[in-house]
């Protein structure tokens, strides 16, 4: 099974570009071309320019702080395969996990913010004995993708070391 969203991240950067666009064209006709006339609605330009600029860069930033990331899930040769980076404004770097099925230990699904975060984090057997992997958040993936994913999770992970939750 394949699971990526990148179509969830085509569409949050198609956004994010056109209200970019929107607050440039907003602070063009206001303060440039003098096209919108103040007070409006009782508020000045000043104001006006405080609340969208505002409301702009907390949109801006709720992909960073709901950690959206890119994924992309593997798990149909001998590896279980999970390529992920931060989708926010400034993307982080490429990350990959691969682990042999036969070295796959189990997993740990987190919630936190109401469930609005949410992550898995992989453990495999090593030789010194089970190695953690960091966290990888599956917030971006829609309600289905994150019960496929988990579900194959729990189906490779060994008997009685199943999916742990906290």
């Amino acid at each position: 099974m394949i699971i990526e969203n990148s179509k969830a991240i085509i569409e949050l950067r198609i956004k994010l570009f056109v209200v970019t666009v929107l607050v440039i064209v907003y602070l063009i006709l206001t303060y440039s071309a003098k096209l919108i006339k103040f007070p409006l609605l009782g508020l000045s330009d000043s104001w006006w320019t405080f609340f969208i600029v505002f409301f702009y860069l907390c949109y801006l930033i709720y992909p960073t702080v709901l950690n959206y990331y890119y994924i992309y899930f593997s798990d149909e040769d001998d590896k279980i395969i999970i390529r992920y980076f931060i989708a926010g404004i400034i993307s982080g770097r490429k990350n990959s996990i691969e682990i042999p099925k036969i070295q796959f230990s189990g997993f740990r699904h987190e919630k936190k913010l109401f469930g609005l975060v949410q992550s898995v984090t992989l453990f495999q057997n090593v030789r010194g004995g089970i190695a953690k992997y960091p966290p990888v958040y599956i917030s971006l993936l829609t309600r289905k993708e994150r019960s496929r994913l988990l579900q194959s999770l729990y189906h490779h992970a060994p008997s009685g070391t199943k999916e742990v939750n906290k």
